[in-house]
């Protein structure tokens, strides 16, 4: 059986990185418009209505208008935009946050991919929390940097584009300071913990990466868990995933660069046992299991393929 897969918004960041994984794969027949097609909203409107699975590559009211423009009840969707990540009615994209995660991913008619902060997030917090190691009404906090990609074409201009009026040389920005970011539902919903986090991101001047990280005073909680214990509640909740793996701490410095280009996601536990403190630490590429590499592998899983099918590992 060949998949007819449509990408709204296939010329964006995401969408083009999308389109690069799925190029000539056996059983995808992409859907491409023509550039003078794609703003013809009778064309627009058909291709989403003749497709097997539409990914929505678009901001947050454009994806929701397109899932209204669809009337076939065929057709499968895969969201990117932040519109649907906490609505009751879609499959959270993550395959491996929960026991049966993928299963239900499987069956879905809708699916919310995640985003790229929360990705980090979720998969150093949740099992923890699932495991009682961690209480669900600790006050967490989250520090993530990413690579200016996340941005999208205006912010990769931003710093690339020295002719630009916003043209930057910063190393460093800081943002989301109103603790606010669109991030924060999806984050403490999928966790499935009391509290907002706050959440501290910032974007640097390298074009992909991410590095997130999540401090944790171990000393303060009631059942004090080890260092060992964290690590291995980790190595147990993704010991069958060929996209997440734990690494030793045995580092002394995480680069944001450790898995730019690749559809991995790497955690590791850092520690000071005689303090009982904590470093939890993920980096992905926010392009990669951030976005397009979590927006394949929900397609492949969605239509009976190879979970890992034109991903890099």
């Amino acid at each position: 059986m060949t998949a007819r897969v449509f990408i709204d918004g296939a010329v964006g960041t995401t969408g083009l990185e999308i389109r690069e994984r799925l190029e000539g794969r056996p059983g995808i027949e992409p859907i491409i418009l023509a550039d003078s097609d794609r703003k013809d909203p009778r064309k627009r409107e058909d291709a989403l209505n003749s497709s097997d699975f539409v990914i929505l590559c678009l901001p947050d009211d454009a994806a929701r208008e397109a899932v209204a423009m669809i009337r076939n009840s065929h057709v499968r969707v895969i969201d990117a935009s932040t519109a649907h990540r906490v609505a009751p009615d879609w499959v959270y994209g993550f395959a491996e946050l929960e026991p049966g995660q993928a299963a239900a991913i499987a069956d879905a008619a809708r699916v919310s991919n995640p985003g790229c902060y929360p990705t980090g997030f979720l998969a150093l917090v949740r099992p923890l929390v699932r495991a009682g190691l961690v209480p669900h009404d600790f006050p967490f906090s989250v520090n993530a940097v990413s690579g200016y990609s996340g941005g999208g074409k205006s912010m990769i201009a931003e710093f690339e584009d020295s002719d630009a009026a916003d043209f930057t040389q910063t190393a460093f920005r800081g943002y989301g300071l109103g603790l606010a970011h669109k991030h924060v539902p999806e984050m403490q919903k999928h966790a499935r913990i009391e509290h907002p986090p706050i959440f501290m991101p910032a974007v640097v001047r390298t074009y992909r990466g991410m590095v997130v990280e999540v401090p944790l005073p171990l000393h303060s909680f009631t059942r004090r868990p080890s260092i060992e214990a964290i690590e291995n509640a980790l190595r147990d909740a993704y010991k069958d995933s060929p996209l997440v793996r734990v690494l030793p701490a045995d580092v002394s410095a995480v680069s944001i660069e450790e898995d730019a280009g690749t559809d991995r996601l790497s955690l590791r536990v850092f520690g000071n046992a005689e303090r009982g403190q904590a470093r939890l630490v993920a980096t992905l590429d926010n392009l990669g299991k951030g976005a397009a590499g979590a927006a394949v592998q929900n397609l492949n899983i969605m239509a009976g393929l190879d979970p890992v099918a034109g991903l890099v590992l």
